[in-house]
């Protein structure tokens, strides 16, 4: 019946048949002849592909048919807009045209002489074609000569070719010569060569010294080309203007020479002993096309320019005759605003449900010391009410905090030459904050660090903090805060350690920047290790400053990967792994550093934060809210697609949780609540052989309004594995069970993942 009523038979207009797919097919005289590469290369001179079919059925086509109908409804469009495909007939396929293509192909593949032809198999309603190929024995490759005389570029010609694909043996392939056409330009421009173009190289083949399939391949220049392309040039004179504006001249400018360079400004905006070793370009050199490009990227990612323009003119036309020619560099460099003030008015959401407004102001103060540093001071006031916290739902916040940061376009005390690609950034940071938590406490914090931060090639990125301190005082407990802490040992001492300082790394791949690749991915670790250092500090009982500190070593792994198709179509496929160890001083982990699973970047069926530890949970307020363990291991799968203009939807499935390592510490002193909810803890909550049975799971599906990357999102989601339940009553249908924990809705902005 499915069958029957997704065909497309009867839509088909009289006098076409649906195109249903070619099949090539080889006859080759050569048995030594690679067919999949000939057969693969073949098929991309195709012009169009076939409807899709699932099983048997042109869904896709279907769709576009029933969207033509005066009256569609609203599925029958939004099937089309997603999975429609126009139809396409075999009167669409110029199979003569191909028939040439393909013999053209194959001879530029060395098959020369090949013969296609096609043929139509064909029904009432359907018809696809088969092209067959007859290919001979193709013409390999005897040997590769350069035609050279005594000109300096032949020898650079020489030098490249020593690493050319181009081998003896390897068969007639005109595009593996463009290629090496191309090369040989690229290395050339590294050479000096500045005015040199591939067009100017032919490869010629000679067939006649040979009885056999045999050839001989010489290369060589034309004849048509200019003596100012087959020179290398040098560069004579470098010329940098730090503060560029359009218009500029630079008549009463000021010129200062250091190491060859002249830097010419009105003004001092950029002190030039400070920039001089940003630029890699030097007086003497060759021209060379990957310096030149590394000197812009280093420059940009200085933080003073919005612009960065380089220049080359040839200086003395008539050196050419001399067999070298002389280039004139000119950098023009156009300052962003110097002083800025922000203020914004900003809607937040958060992981632990906590949503509300924030007025933050943000000055800045670029090139503040004419060396491209950067000062900024922000301050911020916010109040933020928890929406979706289950139980535990009407809690507020409201606090402020103020950040300084000074950045510094280098790796003090390191030269900046040290790194080719992008300049590293030093950056020192320093900060305050303070909340009041409704019915609970207050929290004043002081946090400060100094660290590096650098872009290794477009898609690695490097930070590291080597020395970061952050000091946590809680006051002001209510009596219900206090009743809490006393329910739950744990929570207790994950407060008791107030002061957290050691060492941070983190690395991540990206590879969203390209936005031409279908397969990307993204990769980021973290490394957190706090508290070794300052064992050179204390004695006895480990505290500084009288101040009892943390230790422990934490990593994490996030590791996503996305498939992209045609009209906006995304499926994401993320896997997160995270592991903490307190050791020495801590039994925990401070609060700050635990792991939590559930809410709208996690596990989205499961309340903010109230997953876990393994089968553990608690009800009431000894939960604090938030559950939370020293391991978290998650895996995601979406599938985002278009629905109309600026709205998305998107369809998916979240497993994971956290557990514990270690066991909870239970002093003497304890209540026999706090004694009864560590054993908890102990047993239900420690990471085991049975770990997988114990991942929370859930599906769900959601609408995103994306418009040029703001994304305001909306998740329903409903859980079908709960691990806190008896073992028999963990599965559920999702959707379908009653309770209150059978529809979680997740607001949040921008994307989980």
């Amino acid at each position: 019946m499915a069958l029957n009523s997704c065909s497309v038979g009867k839509f088909i207009p009289a006098g076409e048949k649906v195109y249903s797919g070619t099949e090539i097919v080889l006859q080759a005289a050569d048995d030594t002849t690679d067919l999949k590469e000939v057969k693969e290369m073949l098929n991309t001179l195709l012009p169009k592909k076939p409807n899709s079919r699932f099983l048997g059925m042109r869904l896709g086509l279907y769709y576009h048919y029933k969207a033509q109908k005066k009256k569609p409804g609203f599925l029958t469009k939004w099937f089309n807009n997603n999975f429609g495909e126009a139809p396409v007939y075999l009167s669409d396929i110029n199979s003569q045209r191909i028939e040439e293509l393909m013999g053209n192909r194959l001879h530029n593949m060395g098959f020369f002489y090949s013969k296609v032809v096609s043929e139509i198999d064909s029904t009432q309603k359907f018809a696809g074609l088969t092209y067959t190929a007859t290919i001979p024995t193709p013409y390999r490759l005897e040997k590769l000569e350069l035609q050279k005389d005594s000109l300096p570029i032949y020898r650079a010609i020489e030098e490249v070719m020593a690493k050319t694909l181009i081998k003896p043996g390897k068969r007639f392939d005109l595009e593996l010569m463009k290629l090496e056409r191309e090369r040989i330009d690229k290395e050339l421009k590294q050479r000096g060569y500045y005015n040199f173009n591939e067009e100017f190289l032919i490869f010629e083949a000679d067939t006649n010294a040979y009885d056999t399939r045999k050839f001989d391949l010489f290369l060589r220049l034309k004849k048509s080309t200019p003596p100012r392309s087959i020179i290398p040039y040098t560069i004579d004179a470098i010329t940098v203007y730090p503060n560029y504006t359009i218009g500029d001249t630079i008549a009463q400018s000021e010129t200062i020479k250091i190491n060859g360079i002249d830097f010419v400004q009105k003004e001092e905006f950029f002190k030039p002993k400070q920039l001089e070793p940003y630029i890699l370009l030097e007086k003497g050199q060759k021209y060379n096309a990957k310096t030149a490009r590394l000197t812009s990227n280093r420059l940009s990612s200085v933080g003073s320019y919005k612009f960065v323009n380089t220049q080359f003119d040839v200086r003395d036309t008539t050196a050419i005759n001399d067999g070298e020619g002389s280039l004139q560099a000119n950098i023009y460099l156009s300052p962003l605003t110097k002083r800025s003030l922000l203020a914004e008015l900003q809607g937040v959401t958060k992981s632990n449900g906590f949503v509300g407004p924030v007025i933050s102001l943000t000055y800045n103060n670029r090139n503040i010391f004419g060396a491209g540093e950067t000062f900024s001071i922000s301050g911020n006031f916010f109040y933020e009410a928890q929406i979706s916290g289950g139980n535990n739902s009407g809690l507020s916040n409201v606090g402020g905090g103020l950040k300084t940061d000074f950045i510094i376009p280098r790796l003090v005390p390191f030269s900046p030459s040290r790194f080719k690609y992008a300049v590293p950034k030093t950056k020192f940071s320093l900060g305050a904050d303070i909340q009041k938590r409704s019915r609970l406490y207050s929290l004043v914090s002081f946090n400060s660090s100094f660290g590096y931060t650098w872009n290794a090639n477009k898609f690695v990125y490097h930070e590291i903090n080597p020395l970061s301190a952050n000091y946590v005082n809680l006051t002001n407990t209510t009596d219900e805060f206090e009743d809490i802490l006393d329910k739950n040992p744990f929570l207790r001492s994950s407060f008791e350690q107030q002061f957290i300082s050691g060492l941070n790394y983190t690395f991540t791949y990206n590879e969203l920047v390209d936005a031409g690749k279908s397969t990307p991915i993204f990769i980021t670790t973290n490394l957190d290790i706090a508290g070794n250092g300052l064992n050179l500090f204390s004695k006895g009982k480990e505290t500084i400053f009288g101040l009892e500190y943390a230790q422990y070593a934490k990593a994490d792994l996030d590791f996503r990967y996305y498939w992209r198709w045609r009209r906006e179509q995304t499926m994401v496929a993320r896997i997160f792994a995270g592991w903490g160890i307190p050791y020495g001083n801590s039994t925990t982990l401070p609060f700050v550093k635990q792991f939590f699973s559930g809410g709208p970047s996690s596990v989205r069926a499961f309340n903010i934060r109230s997953l876990g530890p393994g089968t553990f949970t608690s009800e009431g307020d000894a939960s604090f809210f938030d559950q939370s363990g020293n391991l978290r291991l998650e895996g995601n799968l979406e599938y985002r697609f278009p629905l109309w203009s600026y709205l998305k939807g998107a369809f998916f499935a979240d497993a994971g949780n956290v557990w514990l390592t270690t066991d909870p510490e239970i002093a003497e002193e304890e209540s026999e609540a706090g004694i009864a909810f560590s054993e908890a803890l102990q047993t239900q909550g420690k990471f085991g052989k049975d770990w997988l049975s114990e991942l929370g799971v859930g599906v769900g599906f959601g609408v995103r309004v994306d418009i040029q990357s703001f994304v305001i999102r909306l998740d329903l989601a409903s859980p079908i594995r709960v691990p806190y339940l008896p073992q028999t009553e963990r599965w559920r249908i999702p959707f379908f069970e009653s309770g209150n924990d059978t529809l979680i809705l997740n607001f949040a902005i921008g994307y989980p993942f």
